[in-house]
């Protein structure tokens, strides 16, 4: 075994590529991977944060907010994830009213 430690998540793979990083609080943003080190903080471009919902928190709206060039301090980082390659579903255990 070698000294050195690797990190599980390669980031190198998405620099000036589009990531959606969610932030611990809830806070959710997309942009343009710039830069990253090891403690994960990460620097995202033409950053768009999408804003909650004042009535639940924990749901997001349509609504967004422009940033611009922000970074994400990485103790606050929860997930980071590709745009490209992803779309987004219908949830399949919301139950219909009726039910």
């Amino acid at each position: 075994m070698s000294g050195r430690k690797e990190t599980v998540l390669d980031l190198a793979k998405f620099i000036d590529k589009g990531v959606q990083v969610k932030l611990t609080g809830g806070r959710q943003v997309m942009g343009t991977l710039k830069g990253y080190d090891q403690l994960l903080n990460l620097v995202l471009d033409e950053a768009i944060e999408f804003l909650r919902d004042p009535d639940d928190p924990l749901k997001t709206t349509d609504q967004t907010r422009r940033l611009g060039l922000i970074i994400c301090r990485g103790t606050a980082v929860m997930l980071v994830s590709p745009t490209d390659g992803t779309e987004e579903i219908a949830n399949p255990f919301i139950q219909p009213d009726g039910a």
